[in-house]
């Protein structure tokens, strides 16, 4: 049944949706509601997850958990808390959530520079045409002391290709942006069906240490400001263009993200 709202907020409900496509699923960590159970069953068999609120944006509440040896620990912001027992951990992280849902994800060992995890984020959005359009990808860089990779947590923004050179090639580099669109396009087409109101969305993607992307969050009012920081203004220029048409100005007051110095090695 289509559905007229034009934004989602809960992850877990976006997740399960690229779940039930099968080009998209394999490229979605595996995502489940947080119980204790789940929790300590998927750090027994991944290692490392990540614990988010299940609506939220700018990685806030995020919160990455590994089990080290007979050790647990959790990373929230800048603070590394560390337990002897999984019941201790599990205690302080339920304490930290309170009430409010959240869920759990698989970790993704994403590829790092500067020993800082760096992702992917892609706007997506209806052209005057009426036909989803990719119109701008940019690389997010951790800020040092945190897991999350956000601007809006003191993330840095690069031109995409920047960042993944040094790991792809010149051509493999091309090869991943093109693959990037391409599952950008699968998950606004999925998204689409069910929500046809919808004009833009903002798409996360992790590549791992095998180059292999991820879809690791799918935003329905996506945030264009790390798209201000990079050098070339073409796809602002373009994401700004393409939201006049369906009715929508941004803001674009982008003080908290980071630009790239000029020179990356």
């Amino acid at each position: 049944m289509k559905n007229s709202r034009n934004s989602v907020a809960s992850k877990l409900l976006k997740a399960r949706m690229l779940l039930q496509h099968p080009e998209l699923a394999k490229h979605v960590p595996v995502t489940r509601p947080f119980t204790q159970s789940q929790l300590l069953e998927m750090l027994g068999r991944y290692g490392m997850v990540y614990v988010k609120p299940d609506s939220g944006s700018q990685g806030i509440g995020v919160v990455r958990v590994e089990k080290r040896r007979s050790a647990y620990r959790y990373q929230s912001g800048m603070n590394i808390y560390t337990f002897g027992t999984f019941q201790g951990m599990v205690q302080s992280l339920k304490q930290r959530i309170g009430s409010k849902r959240y869920l759990i994800q698989k970790g993704i060992h994403l590829l790092r520079y500067q020993g800082r995890p760096f992702d992917f984020r892609i706007m997506i959005q209806k052209s005057p045409a009426r036909r989803w359009e990719p119109t701008g990808t940019a690389a997010r860089l951790a800020h040092p002391q945190k897991a999350v990779t956000n601007g809006s947590q003191g993330g840095t923004i690069y031109a995409a290709k920047d960042l993944l050179k040094p790991f792809a090639g010149s051509d493999q580099t091309a090869e991943l942006l093109r693959k990037m669109n391409r599952l950008a396009r699968l998950t606004a087409a999925r998204i689409g069906r069910t929500y046809p109101a919808m004009n833009e969305l903002g798409i996360d993607i992790g590549i791992d240490r095998r180059l292999t992307p991820w879809i690791l969050e799918v935003n329905t009012r996506p945030d264009p400001c790390p798209f201000t920081k990079l050098d070339d203004k073409e796809a602002i220029r373009k994401i700004i263009t393409y939201a006049k048409a369906y009715g929508k100005r941004y803001p674009l007051v982008c003080n908290k993200s980071k630009k790239a110095p000029s020179c990356v090695r």
